[in-house]
């Protein structure tokens, strides 16, 4: 199931900071539990992959390691608590709220139509990842009740799709000849291609998150002006990656960069923490 992959689920949480409902108890309850849901349905989808690649999965050098290719959990058994844990899981979404199921069992079948079909299709792949993170935020928006803003959910379309064509530029270099092999896809890829598409989402995320700091709608309804001044981390924090993909290879694997690049980790870390500030203490 991947548990490192769940720092993805944590844009659950964005509605949750951005809606000055942070310090609301029973609203960080309702969060906790959709960030859990989502959990567990990413990992039910991370099972449901592993299945479908599973004869590709024996053939590559690491994920020949991964419990089901490697024959350490057996089929049937994954294949049986996956049903259980996934139809628990949405059940539950259901009833906490219609809505919220319904996004989560849309985030659920969108990872299950990448697995089998969508992963092969160029660009269409990078934007089906960059709504399984929209998905996140409107979910948590969903479970506590409030709007998601518009200008989130665009910066969350832009840094997603940031991240994943980032990543794509890395297996390419990475894998060289081997690149088809690994993921279909990549065949109609290339470097030039993809640092083109980079830099359109680069300089539209940094734009986009900067008119979101500034818009009318944003500082009444957080009752502050002064998130402009996180721009700086926003800036640093994009550089950054691409200063590990184009020069240090890295960008594989976003969460992997978020656990182990200290200056990414330090950067994140003071952004939420000025977020915080700015939002619910120094207005």
């Amino acid at each position: 199931m991947r548990p490192e992959q769940w720092i993805k689920n944590f844009f659950v949480f964005t509605a949750l900071l951005f809606s000055k409902n942070l310090l609301n108890l029973s609203k960080d309850i309702d969060a906790l539990v959709g960030f859990i849901i989502f959990c567990m349905i990413t990992g039910c989808s991370y099972i449901i992959n592993d299945l479908v690649d599973l004869e590709k999965d024996k053939l590559h050098p690491t994920k020949s390691q991964r419990p089901i290719a490697s024959g350490r959990l057996n089929k049937t058994t994954a294949i049986k608590i996956t049903t259980i844990i996934c139809l628990v899981s949405l059940s539950f979404a259901f009833y906490i709220n219609s809505f919220f199921g319904i996004i989560v069992l849309t985030y659920f079948l969108l990872n299950i139509g990448y697995s089998i079909y969508l992963k092969n299709i160029v660009i269409i792949d990078v934007v089906t990842i960059a709504s399984g993170f929209v998905l996140r935020v409107l979910g948590g928006a969903v479970i506590i009740s409030v709007t998601s803003s518009q200008w989130l959910v665009l910066c969350t379309i832009l840094l997603s799709l940031f991240l994943g064509f980032s990543k794509r530029r890395h297996e390419l270099i990475l894998l060289e000849d081997n690149a088809t092999g690994h993921r279909k896809v990549l065949e109609h890829y290339s470097p030039y291609f993809l640092d083109q598409m980079i830099s359109v989402v680069t300089a539209s995320t940094l734009i986009c998150y900067a008119l979101y700091t500034m818009s009318k709608d944003t500082i009444e309804k957080l009752g502050t002006s002064k998130l402009i001044y996180t721009i700086p981390f926003v800036l640093y924090g994009i550089f950054r990656y691409l200063y590990l993909v184009h020069q240090k290879e890295k960008g594989g694997s976003p969460t992997e960069v978020v656990f182990t690049d200290k200056p990414m980790i330090i950067n994140i870390s003071l952004w939420v923490i000025a977020s915080v500030m700015f939002i619910y203490i120094v207005h």
